[in-house]
């Protein structure tokens, strides 16, 4: 009797550390970001998340930080610059997927003065800008050539540089992306949003300027499909929150150390934070993806990424 009931217990305590093996909560979905819109956008998503570990972010300032981590199987999915995802497929030979579009346009023609109304008023003007050999670059010069307009381009190593510039020519113009626009106007009380780029593309093209995409391991697709899934719902509600409730947005991104949370509230309005999936994802990357390949392969990795690179649920 001893016996046997010694076999059920072991029996039982076997049983119960099975269960607890199969009811153990799978590792989170590691996200990455950039502390720009892009993060801005996850704010809700980050606050919900804490506690229940479901997620895991990495805030990063540059892409630099975030890319390594994503090729190496370090994160599962990455917020990155439209152009990057391109040239993040054509270098992994197709293990990425971009999964939905984060931000539209957040560029901006800004000036101390009222002397730009449209973009005719660019001509022959002087306009410091960084992102040279990126979005930025490709996207004003498409516009300035559709528009037939030559400017004088002078490209900065950084935001902050070609504001310097700006503040030193009192006849000059910069292009800088938000939130940076907003942070240098509270600098300056002088600097005037002059043209939104994003409103001139829809003008121009009936598109939309793209900034930032989402994109994922195509392993964590076939493995995880439900969980990528369940981000997506997760991304999109976080996203109507924060362009519905800019106060309370704008206290969370300060919470979490990505912007100055009264830089936030100004800001957030011009950052065309937006959640763009499926189909409509699509129609919109390919055509602004052939703009920038036509301007300079390299921009998209050498080739304009295939069918493959679209993730269509």
């Amino acid at each position: 009797m001893k016996k046997l009931t010694s076999i059920l217990l072991a029996s039982l305590l076997i049983l119960s550390v099975l269960s607890g093996l199969a009811e153990a909560p799978p590792p989170p979905l590691r996200v990455g970001a950039l502390k720009g819109p892009t993060a801005m956008g996850l704010v809700k998503l980050m606050k919900d998340d804490e506690g229940k570990n479901g997620y895991a972010f990495t805030l990063a300032a540059s892409p630099d930080a975030l890319v390594p981590e994503l090729v190496r199987g370090n994160l599962d999915l990455a917020c990155v610059p439209v152009n990057l995802a391109a040239i993040l497929y054509a270098n992994t030979k197709g293990a990425i997927q971009v999964v939905n579009i984060n931000t539209k346009g957040v560029l901006y023609i800004v000036e101390r003065g009222e002397t730009v109304k449209s973009l005719a008023d660019l001509k022959g003007r002087t306009i410091y800008a960084s992102g040279k050999a990126s979005t930025p670059e490709y996207a004003l010069n498409h516009l300035l050539s559709e528009a037939g307009v030559e400017a004088n381009l002078e490209w900065k190593a950084e935001h902050a540089e070609a504001l310097a510039a700006l503040m030193a020519d009192e006849k000059g113009l910069a292009l800088l992306p938000q939130p940076f626009v907003t942070v240098a106007q509270s600098k300056s009380q002088d600097i005037r949003m002059a043209l939104d780029l994003n409103a001139q593309w829809k003008e121009q093209f009936d598109s939309e300027l793209i900034t930032g995409v989402t994109v994922a391991r195509k392993e964590v697709i076939k493995q995880d499909a439900e969980r990528l899934a369940n981000f997506l719902t997760d991304y999109e509600a976080s996203i109507t929150y924060v362009n519905e409730n800019v106060p309370e947005a704008a206290a969370l991104i300060g919470e979490f150390d990505i912007f100055n949370a009264q830089v936030a509230e100004k800001a957030l309005p011009h950052c065309s934070i937006a959640f763009v999936k499926g189909e409509e994802m699509k129609a919109l990357l390919v055509p602004f993806y052939q703009m920038l390949f036509e301007q300079n392969p390299q921009a998209t990795g050498g080739s304009l990424p295939d069918d493959g690179f679209y993730y269509l649920p």
